[in-house]
């Protein structure tokens, strides 16, 4: 769940307290490759958040984290076409062609982690391959930067370095964030940034980091709902997210595998998998 923003103290997570965020995390990534074949023509946003909710609470003691979070109605946002995020679910039918981000957060055991993927609806036409294609790719090389002694600044300046001469633009106003007790936590951690500026990034850190691209303008506006923030222009919107652990040997994606493990997905290259469980990752947050 993407995030405005705000400011508060970091605090560093303990590999005992990694490892329990990983779990929820893996539950994420487990229900994204449950709700693949489950994305198609014809099915409601809202019986995807219905079969996300039933999926999550049938693991032992998880819970949805974004339902009820600042009065969100549903399990998960999402977002179709246009809409960047906070998408509400409805009985609203994906189209063949469309493209519909899922951003899920599970709370299990007091620890919490989020993610998001924007799955093709059917055969889509080629400028939405694109916008797919480059926002997994500026999360593969945000994540690659979460390092320590780098900089919050150098995942944004990696995000910008991939979107320049693409066409494609980075939204304004929305940013990734700190996760752990809380869904949202700090730091920020803006998609635009300048390499070696910012919060210096330390072990023990965990951030959601992800990437929200647009075909056409950067700017956003927030529907009647309150929730729903779609592009300006109503160009077509891609998000991916990862939960990501800072460590000693590099960044740890705590909500990849399965989906995530494909040819081009942003959780392959040069990531070292995560002590105990999962692999390494980020989020965002909503400052209301």
């Amino acid at each position: 769940m993407a995030a405005r923003k705000r400011a508060a103290a970091i605090h560093l997570k303990s590999t005992a307290e990694i490892d329990a965020i990983a779990r929820s995390g893996a539950i994420i990534s487990a229900l994204f490759a449950e709700l693949e074949p489950r994305v198609h023509p014809g099915v409601t946003t809202a019986a995807l958040d219905r079969f996300a909710d039933t999926y999550i609470r049938s693991h032992d003691g998880a819970v949805p984290a974004f339902k009820g979070l600042y009065g969100f109605p549903g399990s998960a946002c999402i977002s179709v076409n246009a809409e960047v995020v906070h998408g509400i679910p409805r009985r609203r039918r994906l189209r063949q062609g469309d493209i519909v981000s899922i951003d899920v957060g599970v709370r299990q055991g007091g620890w919490c982690a989020d993610s998001a993927y924007t799955f093709p609806v059917g055969e889509i036409g080629d400028d939405a391959a694109h916008l797919l294609a480059v926002t997994r790719d500026a999360l593969r090389l945000a994540v690659a930067a979460a390092r320590p002694d780098h900089h919050v600044g150098d995942i944004g300046a990696a995000v910008v370095n991939r979107v320049r001469g693409t066409g494609l633009a980075i939204i304004r106003d929305l940013v990734g964030h700190g996760v752990g007790r809380q869904i949202h936590e700090e730091p920020q951690v803006p998609n635009r940034g300048r390499a070696g500026c910012g919060v210096r990034l330390q072990t023990g850190m965990v951030l959601a980091i992800e990437p929200m691209l647009s075909a056409g303008t950067e700017e956003i506006v927030t529907l009647a709902d309150r929730w729903t923030v779609t592009t300006a222009d109503g160009r077509l919107s891609a998000h991916f997210e990862h939960t990501v652990a800072v460590s000693a040997d590099g960044p740890a994606i705590l909500t990849g595998g399965g989906i995530w493990d494909r040819p081009g997905a942003p959780n392959r290259g040069d990531q070292q998998p995560a002590t105990g469980v999962g692999t390494r990752l980020t989020t965002t947050a909503r400052n209301r």
